[in-house]
């Protein structure tokens, strides 16, 4: 017996592996589709600011748009956020512009705002948003330099250059919010729409 009842499975409009990790750990049966999208065109058109909205609004810009290349199926998009008070980081590209980011980060706290849709066949039939304080200690330029040195390029593949299930976990004196939200997906409201559509055997 398997906790999937759906006839078809789930689709993901994302490659990220956190986010491909959890509904994998979750035992939901998902192929990945990553949305071919221009998340920073739809950002600045939407006239957004708010790290909160513009996350919601990109995970249903991507849901939609993988909608469209999967009729009838239940597709999951979701994007992440993080601001330091009104300041939107983005991941960094180099080594360099990571070492500058932590330096903003260090010794303050930043918010991790992580968006979910789903929709199917065009339509959003859920969408939820969820926020993880993060409080990084401070942190000497030696320190830097080791942790950057560490981590490698897995700097420039998230949102503040560190992954908190791995070696970012040394960055941290405290954390207030859930550990889904932290990895870019609010799991257990997602769990509860799919429940509530008949979806899950648990």
């Amino acid at each position: 017996m398997t906790i999937w009842r759906g006839k078809d499975p789930l689709v993901l409009a994302s490659q990220s592996s956190a986010r491909k990790m959890l509904l994998a750990n979750a035992g939901l049966a998902f192929e990945a589709l990553p949305a071919d999208i221009d998340e920073r065109a739809i950002q600045e058109h939407s006239g957004l600011s708010a790290p909160a909205e513009i996350a919601s609004r990109l995970a249903r810009e991507k849901a939609l748009f993988v909608s469209a290349q999967r009729p009838r199926r239940f597709v999951i998009g979701a994007d992440q956020t993080l601001a330091l008070h009104d300041r939107l980081f983005s991941k960094p590209t180099s080594r360099d512009q990571a070492a500058r980011q932590l330096r903003a980060l260090a010794g303050r706290v930043h918010e991790l705002h992580s968006a979910v849709a789903v929709a199917r066949d065009g339509k959003i039939l859920f969408a939820d948003t969820s926020v993880a304080r993060m409080s990084m200690r401070p942190l000497s330029e030696d320190e830097i330099d080791a942790y950057l040195d560490q981590a490698g390029e897995a700097v420039t593949t998230s949102v503040g250059a560190y992954q908190l299930e791995g070696l970012g976990a040394h960055l941290f004196e405290r954390i207030d919010g859930d550990h889904f939200t932290i990895l870019g997906l609010p799991l257990l409201s997602l769990l509860a729409f799919l429940r509530s559509e008949n979806l899950l055997a648990i």
